[in-house]
């Protein structure tokens, strides 16, 4: 790219190298957010442990978070500002986008979302956004650009990081951009199957060797007893189910027949009687680490049969449901609509 060099030195200057940019297999620039390991007590009322959204095949990794939703151009994803995002784009295209970059890009995976959800509220930054038709619903005064219109003529759309420095997720300029509202964004490595929950262990869906698919052996499901890692179908694992009207952490057989979706707000997820929630689920927010506290109205959403993969952060017109603790677990893998994007992070593998 002509001028990458001051193109670069702009970005790290003006972020005081919290920003960089990070050139793809043919040359082509992504605006990058460095995220650091951290350790689950960094965070919340973890343990020492180093989060798992920051350790990739075993070693533990500084990740690159795109700044700003992507858009696509030759078959490629990118970080750029001020662009529309990338919409009508299912979870397999998205990774494909991603990968196509070269070795060490993939597709954002759900473990490094949640790992910076979780500092955004220990930090006291839930970032703010594109939830009620351009604007913030509680903060009607900040605003994004609008690149698109509903049939009413509302703004749906916001160029990428045209809003203010709150729509970041720590309240400043160089953060990362729209990580609550504008559209919801696919991320790797969570699904449920039939309501069980199963993972990519740590961040390693950033491994192009890693397959994502359906039938992949990779995913793993999580014995409620002991946060330990086990093979999906096996007995005692973490489900969701939906009991007494809330989506409820339990280690038992599904009764919800999955026929409807369910919402619950995150902060009033529940747990089975006598489960003792693993650390783990409480570091990938599939339940809350302070049961009852402000996450900002943000909605869990499920639908428990079949094959259900993750987009976070709401849409447009999701008001105070959307935010970085939204996470809507209900389309199949091959949706693609006009609310659903993505973005990338890199890590040097």
């Amino acid at each position: 790219m002509a001028n990458f060099d001051d193109f670069k030195l702009a970005v790290e200057a003006l972020s005081g190298g919290k920003n960089t940019v990070i050139l793809d297999d043919i040359g082509m620039p992504s605006v990058m957010v460095a995220w650091p390991k951290q350790k689950n007590s960094d965070l919340f009322g973890g343990s020492e442990i180093i989060h798992p959204g920051s350790i990739v095949d075993g070693n533990e990794k500084t990740m690159y978070v795109s700044k700003f939703i992507n858009i696509v151009y030759n078959n490629r994803a990118y970080s750029l500002p001020y662009r529309e995002p990338k919409h009508t784009i299912n979870f397999d295209t998205s990774v494909t986008m991603c990968r196509n970059k070269g070795a060490g890009w993939g597709l954002m995976p759900f473990s490094l979302w949640a790992q910076i959800a979780l500092w955004a509220k220990k930090n006291g930054t839930m970032p703010r956004g594109n939830n009620n038709y351009g604007k913030d619903h509680s903060y009607v005064h900040e605003k994004g650009t609008g690149m698109a219109v509903d049939s009413s003529n509302r703004i749906t759309r916001t160029a990428v990081g045209s809003g203010p420095a709150t729509w970041n997720h720590n309240w400043l300029p160089d953060g990362i951009a729209d990580m609550n509202g504008n559209v919801y964004e696919w991320c790797a490595g969570l699904r449920l199957k039939d309501g069980e929950i199963q993972i990519i262990p740590y961040a390693n869906s950033m491994l192009s060797t890693v397959s994502l698919g359906s039938d992949s052996t990779s995913w793993k499901a999580i014995d409620a007893a002991t946060g330990n890692l086990v093979d999906p179908g096996t007995a005692g694992t973490l489900k969701y189910d939906y009991l007494n009207s809330k989506i409820t952490l339990i280690s038992g057989t599904v009764t919800d027949d999955g026929s409807s979706g369910r919402s619950t707000g995150f902060t009033s997820l529940a747990a089975e009687s006598g489960l003792t929630v693993p650390e783990l689920a409480e570091a990938l927010i599939l339940y809350p680490d302070s049961p009852g506290g402000d996450y900002g109205g943000d909605n869990r959403y499920v639908t428990l049969a079949g094959e259900r993969l993750p987009l976070c952060g709401g849409d447009w017109n999701d008001t105070g449901s959307a935010g970085v603790f939204c996470v809507y677990l209900i389309n199949p893998r091959a949706s693609a609509d006009d609310n659903i994007g993505f973005r990338s992070a890199y890590c040097d593998l």
